[in-house]
């Protein structure tokens, strides 16, 4: 995101927040807590997380 921000490039920058959000989703820092997940809706956030941050779908 640093990049993005030095080089004044709006969608660069909106991309780089969209996959810090994604991620931020997939570890339970945002949305519905971890602790407040059973075992199997943890690791499907995670995995799906992890896929669309493989894919590029993670927003934008």
């Amino acid at each position: 995101m640093a990049a993005a921000l030095r080089a004044q490039d709006a969608e660069a920058e909106r991309a780089a927040r969209d996959r810090v959000h994604t991620a931020k989703v997939a570890l339970g820092e945002r949305g519905t807590p971890w602790w407040d997940q059973g075992e199997t809706e943890r690791r499907a956030r995670w995995s799906e997380g992890l896929a669309a941050l493989d894919e590029g779908t993670d927003g934008g």
